[in-house]
């Protein structure tokens, strides 16, 4: 793993106060981008092999890939997160993507035994428990029941985790990039259940998986009876194995856990399982030693992603400030940025597909003289919840916990444009 994905240096981890920020705001020095004097370019002037030679024709590529130039655009891990890659996680480099939508070769992976690579012809789903006809359904099956799109955004319950006690991971990839946002083709959750005829007294479901770890998570009836999707399909393509080929559970809004890859198994039963990963897993441990349970949904958040410790500051004068808001109980209707750690804020504009339980991309067009700036921003959603500061959370929660962190994100910018993952006091 190269440097700059290592674990901060201590003076990462110190709290920074605000004081002597007060010119670093969204208003900063007005420097009008200048268009370079028109001088002989031999980039222009001279004819480049690009223009001299054929390219390739179209049947070498047909899959197409990104260009070459953009292979740094990857996944990655952070090898000592976990004792094995098998169960671990690997992050969407959220600092190099636009618009709302992640490419599927993107979107970060959280494995408990590894990827399962299943044949679809040999998958089945079985719905069984407390039904009146219990059934086994083929991928075919499936394919021919009424199907829908929805975009939702998907987020690891440890998302941002390694904050909670201070500034730890030096980028958004890292920090934040247990979030991915794509359109998933599938069948509401809800006709499968009425294809085998829920019983009254069916309160929860357990959704169990075909990896090596037979995953497994309870499921209140009302979710599944209300957006769950049970899909095949994302960005107009199949799933990803990793993303659990041939089928796998959408849960909009809720933590990404319950969304069960690689689904084989959905039982009724009239109380929840109590399952490893909802008892000694993605509960939220408190300060006095108990630990809330079912906290499913993922409250609004945001992150600014460029600039930001992986897309530092290059250019004085004219810049675009972007970034990510979501929250997993509607849709967001405001962020606000500032640029002077809290003393001034201003609403950033939105652009793009506004939708719910989804990803939305935010800008602010700023100018930078070459100040030292502290870069937050807060996401507002459609219940009238605004984030929390991070302090705000440990009031009430404390530091033990590693789930459900949706502080808001301080960067701090030199004037040499560095960016570093920092704390305000």
């Amino acid at each position: 793993m190269s440097s700059d994905h290592k674990t901060s240096p201590l003076d990462r981890r110190r709290f920074l106060g605000a004081a002597g920020l007060a010119g670093a705001g969204l208003a900063a020095a007005s420097l009008p981008l200048r268009a370079q004097e028109a001088k002989p370019d031999p980039l222009i002037t001279e004819v480049q092999d690009w223009n001299r030679y054929l390219g390739e024709g179209v049947d070498k590529r047909p899959y197409g890939t990104p260009s070459p130039f953009e292979k740094h655009i990857v996944r990655r891990d952070v090898s000592w997160l976990t004792a094995s890659p098998d169960s671990s996680v690997n992050f969407t480099p959220l600092h190099e993507l636009d618009g709302i939508i992640t490419p599927s070769g993107l979107c970060f992976e959280r494995h408990h035994g590894g990827i399962a690579e299943i044949d679809p012809a040999n998958h089945r789903l079985m719905i069984h428990g407390l039904v009146d006809k219990p059934l086994v359904f083929t991928m075919e099956d499936i394919r021919r029941m009424p199907r829908q799109n929805h975009v939702h955004f998907l987020e690891c319950a440890a998302n941002s985790g390694m904050e909670w006690r201070g500034a730890q991971l030096n980028g958004c990839q890292f920090t934040h990039g247990m979030v991915h946002n794509v359109m998933y083709t599938g069948v509401p959750l809800r006709l499968l259940l009425a294809e085998a005829g829920l019983k009254p007294t069916a309160k929860w479901l357990m959704l169990e998986g075909a990896d090596s770890s037979g995953m497994n998570r309870s499921l209140p009836v009302e979710k599944a009876l209300d957006d769950v999707l049970i899909a095949f399909a994302m960005n107009g393509e199949a799933l990803r194995p990793e993303q659990g080929y041939p089928l796998r559970a959408v849960v909009p809004g809720w933590e990404g856990n319950i969304w069960v890859k690689w689904l084989r198994r959905i039982e009724a039963g009239d109380k929840s399982w109590q399952a490893r990963e909802e008892t000694s897993k993605y509960t939220d441990l408190l300060a006095d030693g108990r630990s809330r349970r079912y906290t499913f949904i993922m409250d609004a958040k945001s992150v600014v992603t460029n600039p930001s410790p992986q897309a530092p500051l290059k250019h004085k004068g004219r810049n675009v400030l972007s970034g990510l808001a979501w929250s997993g109980r509607g849709t967001i209707k405001r962020v606000d940025v500032t640029l002077d750690g809290g003393k001034n804020w201003q609403a950033a504009r939105i652009d793009g597909p506004v939708l719910e339980k989804s990803l939305t991309r935010f800008y602010v067009d700023f100018d930078w003289a070459g100040q030292e700036l502290l870069i937050q921003s807060r996401a507002m959603d459609s219940t009238g919840y605004v984030q929390p500061t991070k302090d705000e959370l440990r009031k009430v929660r404390g530091v033990n916990s590693i789930y459900h962190n949706n502080g808001i994100q301080t960067w701090q910018v030199r004037p040499n444009g560095e960016t570093e993952n920092v704390e305000i006091a």
